[in-house]
């Protein structure tokens, strides 16, 4: 294999690395979307002043921005601490037991589909280089990468600024309209939004396009709906054990 097949190799590894992000790109768009959905559309059920519906959607986006991005930060160093401890702890057992880790590989390469002998010689061959052993062991016994660890505060920074940027559909429409009216633009942009989002993501995945857009507008419109009518009848509900709000 020569220079440039290692580039093309490695350039496509990138590619793969980066693609991962989408992961939280669309996570935190959705969870943007939906989420800030719901609060507008539950209180502009039960109120009819703009302002109200405002304080409850940017109180509610800014809070779940940073709860998403610390969330995705401390889950990612969790795992990655994991991985550390599970990568060191292979170290040292081929330092340690060598003998026996060599025959895990060639167990390992024999439920792949290669014979006995096979699988024997290729234990041999990959034991001859402690780094492609250390590596054979960590990504085919642990499914674990070194490179794909990582600190986790790109993951919280996209995810938050996804979650944030998703927000402003549902709640922009309250800067400019009528409440009803906004409530309306409210809803219907979030559900385009969420389609386009579908699209985006059934596009990278390869899959059905109008199906991936129609799936995740489905989940929107339920989340939307189901927030206003709860907004709608909680009033209702209070009134009735006796708690009013003026």
């Amino acid at each position: 294999m020569g220079h440039s097949d290692l580039e093309k190799l490695f350039d496509e590894k990138n590619r793969v690395a980066r693609l991962s992000q989408i992961r939280e790109i669309v996570f935190g768009t959705e969870d943007g979307l939906l989420v800030p959905l719901g609060v507008v559309s539950g209180v502009a059920g039960a109120t009819t002043n703009n302002f109200y519906v405002l304080i409850a959607g940017l109180a509610e986006a800014f809070a779940g921005s940073i709860s998403m991005g610390a969330g995705a930060y401390l889950s990612s160093k969790a795992e990655r601490e994991v991985q550390e401890w599970a990568i060191t702890k292979e170290m040292n057992e081929v330092e340690t037991v060598p003998d026996e880790e060599k025959k895990e590989i060639a167990v390992l390469f024999e439920s792949e589909g290669l014979s006995p002998a096979d699988s024997s010689k290729v234990a041999d061959l990959i034991t001859t280089s402690k780094k492609s052993w250390i590596r054979t062991m960590v990504e085919k016994e642990l499914g674990l990468s070194n490179e794909s660890i990582h600190s986790g505060r790109r993951d919280a920074l996209v995810m938050a600024l996804s979650y944030l940027g998703g927000s402003l559909f549902p709640i922009v429409p309250y800067l400019l309209l009528p409440l009803h009216t906004a409530l309306l633009y409210s809803v219907g942009l979030t559900l385009a939004a969420l389609f386009g989002l579908g699209v985006y993501k059934s596009r990278l995945a390869h899959g059905k396009m109008l199906r991936g857009g129609l799936e995740v507008m489905g989940i929107g419109a339920f989340s939307g709906g189901a927030g206003y009518v709860l907004g709608t009848l909680m009033p209702i509900l209070l009134r009735m054990i006796g708690i009013t709000i003026n």
